[in-house]
């Protein structure tokens, strides 16, 4: 265990948030496949007819990590104040449906220029799952350790009582259907922003920027907006050990037949 006092040790710092970032997207992998064992099956069939020791031991790591995250939001709660909170108007919501889909569309014309296609072989791990006309018309950059700014709305998110994305931290950003890495491609990230332009593309952008708004100002976290928790669940299952194929178009049409968006 480290424990850091001097705020010049830059080199830790940054390794302990790359660690904690790492941890995050683990969590949020571990919560979207709950999410979907949840909404199959009650916890009764779960208790009478799931492997006993899958689930003591799914148990007992999941309260170890709420034992540990709880204490830490204690400790965040002694130092922060409590944001102010409040419900946005229509005209508000309105607004804010608008900054976002203007976001995406500009950030998709200012990185294309430099953006490129995928490769042969990033498109031979991703055909299986995805359309070989998107993968043709995907174009991605590489940002090498720069970051994709945050646009200026967030000031204005803020002061509503709520907390954007990270966007700086984050492993990719899809601008319809372009896709910026904040630092290098992975499937993993490659995969996740895939789903999102297939997402904008069956839903169209005004669709899509209006469903997360939404959802953000009810969950009031990213992660938790069903459409950031499709694509954590389907990347989830991709790097599943298996040979499982599936179509991303098709389980996106299915969320929205069904209203789960």
């Amino acid at each position: 265990m480290c424990s850091y006092h001097s705020p010049d040790d830059r080199a830790s710092l940054l390794q302990m948030n790359s660690e904690l970032q790492h941890a995050q997207l683990e969590l949020l992998s571990a919560h979207c496949a709950t999410h979907q064992l949840r909404l199959h099956y009650s916890a009764a069939d779960l208790a009478r007819f799931g492997r006993r020791d899958v689930l003591r031991k799914s148990a007992e790591a999941a309260s170890a990590l709420n034992e540990f995250y709880s204490s830490v939001e204690q400790k965040i709660s002694q130092t922060d104040p409590a944001p102010a909170s409040c419900q946005p108007t229509l005209e508000q919501v309105a607004q804010a449906v608008e900054w976002l889909s203007t976001y995406l569309r500009h950030q998709r014309e200012h990185y294309l220029p430099e953006a490129s296609q995928l490769s042969s072989q990033h498109k031979a791990s991703m055909w299986p799952y995805f359309s070989p006309e998107l993968l043709d018309q995907i174009r991605i950059v590489e940002l090498q350790g720069a970051r994709v700014e945050a646009p200026e709305f967030f000031t204005q998110v803020r002061a509503l009582g709520f907390e954007p994305p990270e966007i700086t931290h984050m492993d990719s950003l899809t601008f319809l259907d372009v896709v910026v890495f904040n630092q290098r491609l992975t499937e993993r990230a490659l995969f996740h922003a895939l789903v999102h332009s297939v997402q904008i593309q069956l839903l169209g952008l005004e669709k899509y920027a209006r469903l997360w708004i939404q959802s953000f100002i009810q969950t009031k976290a990213h992660f938790t907006v069903p459409l950031e928790m499709h694509a954590f669940s389907l990347a989830s299952k991709f790097l599943r050990p298996s040979m499982e194929r599936f179509s991303v178009e098709q389980s996106v049409l299915r969320w929205v037949e069904d209203g789960r968006y």
